[in-house]
């Protein structure tokens, strides 16, 4: 396989945010007195209004879907802005500094809001010029929308892109589009479908990525 672009999901690659969101969930469903029965397993990987109607049930409104999921995510970013340098997943800023021209994008069913708070305020923004999220595509993970466009804004083949995910959703995503993927097991070691799987960036087989020749 030919590299030609790397494509990042946000949460439990980027930044280890699932015991935070978990947090975040916890705090809010008890505040609204609804059960936190399974909270992680119930959320992990999922574009927000489905997690929404986990929750609060499926007969819920737009604009009630909108509300809790913008004030969970609130929440989320209240606490964990204090301490995202301790989230992110170690070896990132060093990873991405290393791989040179390669294009690369992040991919999430992360809310707009959360995608563009973690990538400033960590200041990884500029490895980045492509970032699509679950809301600019019709179907979010696990269907493969999200990889498709992210690769035609890359002006790259899916079957030429490697992926990094940390959940089964998002592999299902990645491989349905054609593309490669390593998994990440910060939320997960179950990813099924990875062609391997590393604790995080400081795994001494993404090494021979920096290596990476652009073809041309």
């Amino acid at each position: 396989m030919l590299v030609k672009a790397l494509i990042f999901d946000l949460d439990g690659v980027i930044v280890d945010s699932t015991p935070m969101h978990t947090t975040a969930w916890e705090r809010y469903l008890k505040s609204h007195g609804v059960a936190r029965n399974s909270v992680r397993s119930r959320m992990l990987g999922l574009h927000n209004d489905d997690v929404v109607r986990n929750f609060f049930g499926v007969d819920l409104s737009p604009a009630d879907i909108a509300r809790h999921s913008a004030e969970k995510e609130a929440l989320y970013r209240e606490l964990i802005g204090p301490r995202l340098e301790e989230f992110l997943v170690p070896g990132i800023r060093e990873f991405l500094a290393s791989m040179g021209g390669i294009p690369m994008a992040v991919a999430s069913n992360a809310e707009a809001a959360n995608v563009d708070f973690v990538l400033e305020r960590s200041g990884l923004r500029p490895y980045f010029p492509i970032v699509v999220d679950g809301y600019q595509v019709a179907r979010p993970k696990p269907q493969p929308d999200i990889y498709l466009k992210t690769a035609e804004l890359l002006n790259v083949s899916p079957l030429d892109c490697l992926v990094f995910e940390d959940s089964g959703v998002g592999v299902r995503a990645a491989c349905a589009a054609g593309c490669s993927v390593i998994g990440v097991s910060t939320s997960t070691s179950d990813l099924s479908g990875v062609a391997y799987i590393v604790r995080d960036f400081t795994d001494r087989r993404l090494q021979g990525l920096a290596r990476i020749r652009m073809e041309g």
